[in-house]
């Protein structure tokens, strides 16, 4: 037994109607701690090679991690996986709010669901006990519907809850999970998955509290993050603005998005930051879990056109980015009721945001025509164009049945030349950050195994200059600052051990917002299972996770040609602060196989050595 862990993972088999749990020894949990590191074990473990995402032999994994269900500031949060039907290969997202914190206290470390109910079901987990419940009376509501729905039915309050609304029902490869109504696991196609096997809804409520080795130095370190946190990384700022108070900043060296990436200036960018929002529909903030920082924007409208409930949350940056300066857009008004479409139908707001602007550019050069849209103008900058588009993808119907799985998927369909203006890698569109601007993490973009994931490593421009940036790469042997757009052998270096890094603290599973060091964090874990944990473990840890989710990858035909950024990154902007800036091919060429040799995968293929899987503990992952 494990101080601080549940020790069970429940299992549910939806095509059998059967709940059971399982125990893993302290050795399995110290190699894979949980979140990331239990999600991509059981995929890797368990999945045979090339089923369909969306069949019953998929496995649909929610994972806490150690610190989800303690005071920890930011251990709130749980990982969700599975085969992605967006990619085909690795999809893994993290969330935050209650359901992972109340799944834990509920006395699990996971759950991992397979199979397939002949009838919509929901689960109710409560304090150990499991029941699988009709929700046929649920399909075809909303994510809020739902969950009142559900409180309903079983006369408890403050149930949490990870659905899915119609998007996720009618298997939209852009769906997600929202968790606690406003939360989501966002990326790869997640809410496809859970809708493939008429799963609509987990319903979670627990009571135990994890008992640490060391309770008095766990509550010693969450204290002080809780004390200290407006002095170190971005907590200052994200307590009063949450995310998105510096999209003025990006917009001025580039970083931000517009218009599909084709254009790198937005005039209106003023109209839709954090700030404006702090100053026109915010009413509140709100935070997870014994997090102080409260960086969740909540926003309420009373317009004429439409009205955005509150209990629905309000967006975050890659929200104001994505439906905003993304598409042209200045109606901030919109961009919120956009945001809460996503929260009502389980969309992930990037891969749709990056689906509509490679739509609004096809309509734009003719590619599609009003014929085909249903007569909507989805041209950049309307949006109610982007309103109506919403409901059509949710719901798919006409062009939102074409749109629904993704740009790759709808350039396949449309063609016409359509296949140059999906700007995605894996299928899986970007997050709101320029490659050209943050050439580091665009490495990342091209290599993580989930696809264009902005939050699998390293923001370069964090670490150009000396300041709070670089307390977070210091420890990691990289003492000196190096300029965003370096992609030398220094760089790459930075690049793997942030990657590595943040796997680690998406195992714990940890806040990215909340600035716990990788020392802090490694504590935390020592304080809670008693072990003599260390940083290297840590970064070990997360090598092991960002390893086995390439085989996994390489397994389902994923392949190093795989790992490759848009053309449209290799050429500069027509005008604003990239207008003479690209990122070089043939360094970046480089820095992939540089990035490969460090991580002890062959320099051509990608493929992990031998040698490194044993060193890793995970040789048995060579049997593919």
């Amino acid at each position: 037994m494990v101080k601080g862990l549940a020790n069970k993972i429940l299992r549910v088999d939806l095509s059998h109607r059967l709940v059971w749990t399982e125990e893993q020894d302290e050795i399995f949990y110290r190699r894979y701690l949980g979140g990331a590191g239990i999600v991509t074990y059981y995929l890797l473990k368990e999945l045979q090679p090339g089923v369909d995402p969306l069949s019953p032999e998929n496995i649909l994994v929610f994972a806490p991690g150690p610190v989800t269900g303690t005071p920890a500031p930011g251990g709130s949060r749980l990982c969700v996986g599975a085969k992605s039907p967006l990619s085909g290969g690795m999809a893994k997202s993290e969330a935050g709010g209650f359901f992972g914190y109340e799944l834990k206290r509920a006395g699990f470390d996971a759950l991992v669901v397979q199979g397939k109910a002949d009838q919509p079901v929901y689960l109710w987990i409560h304090n150990g006990e499991v029941e699988i419940r009709d929700a046929s009376h649920l399909w075809g509501q909303t994510v809020l519907q739902t969950q009142d729905a559900i409180e309903a039915e079983l006369g408890e309050k403050r149930v949490r809850t990870a659905s899915i609304g119609a998007a996720g029902e009618r298997l939209a490869a852009i769906s997600c999970v929202i968790t606690d109504l406003r939360n989501a696991a966002g990326r790869g196609g997640l809410g496809a998955v859970m809708g493939s096997k008429n799963l609509k809804c987990v319903a979670v409520k627990g009571a135990t509290v994890p008992q640490a080795a060391d309770p008095e130095k766990f509550r010693e370190l969450a204290r002080w993050m809780n004390m200290n946190y407006m002095n170190h990384g971005n907590g200052a700022s994200f307590h009063e603005f949450g995310t998105g108070a510096e999209m003025a900043g990006f917009n001025a060296i580039g970083n931000l998005p517009v218009r599909n990436w084709s254009d790198r200036q937005f005039e209106d960018v003023a109209m839709i930051t954090a700030r404006t929002l702090r100053d026109t529909y915010r009413i509140a903030m709100e935070g997870c879990p014994g997090c102080q920082i409260r960086c969740k924007k909540v926003v309420a409208l009373e317009g004429d056109s439409f009205k955005v409930n509150p209990r629905n949350g309000g967006p975050e940056y890659e929200t104001l980015a994505s439906f905003g300066s993304f598409l042209g857009i200045n109606d901030l008004a919109a961009i919120c009721r956009a945001n809460e479409l996503c929260s009502l139908y389980s969309l992930d707001s990037i891969s749709l945001g990056g689906t509509i602007a490679f739509a609004m550019e096809c309509f734009e050069k003719g590619i599609l025509t009003p014929e085909d849209t249903g007569g909507i103008e989805l041209r950049f900058g309307n949006a109610d164009a982007l309103l109506k588009v919403i409901e059509l993808i949710a719901h798919r119907q006409g062009i939102g049945d074409v749109l629904a799985d993704g740009s790759r998927k709808a350039a396949q369909r449309i063609g016409r030349g359509a296949e140059e203006i999906a700007i995605q890698v894996k299928g899986v569109e970007f997050g709101m950050h320029d490659p050209r601007v943050k050439q580091g993490l665009g490495l990342i973009y091209a290599i993580a195994a989930n696809g264009a994931d902005h939050m699998a490593g390293a923001h370069d421009t964090s670490f150009t200059q000396e300041g709070r940036g670089m307390e977070a790469v210091r420890s990691l042997d990289s003492p000196t600052p190096l300029p965003a757009n370096d992609l030398s052998t220094a760089k790459v270096d930075r690049v793997k051990n942030q990657h590595c890094a943040k796997n680690f603290g998406d195992s714990l599973v940890m806040c990215h917002f909340v600035p716990w060091t990788l020392r802090q964090q490694v504590d935390l874990l020592r304080a809670l299972t008693g072990w003599d944990y260390t940083d290297f473990e840590a970064l070990r840890q997360g090598e092991r996770v960002a390893t086995m989710a390439r085989v996994f990858n390489l397994r389902e035909g994923l392949t190093a040609a795989d790992d490759q950024l848009p053309k449209r990154f290799f050429s500069p902007a027509p005008q604003g602060a990239l207008k003479a800036t690209a990122i070089d091919p043939e360094a970046m060429e480089r820095a992939k196989r540089t990035f490969y040799v460090l991580m002890g995968w062959d320099p051509v293929t990608g493929v992990p050595m031998q040698e490194k899987l044993e060193e890793l503990g995970i040789g048995w992952a060579a049997a593919w």
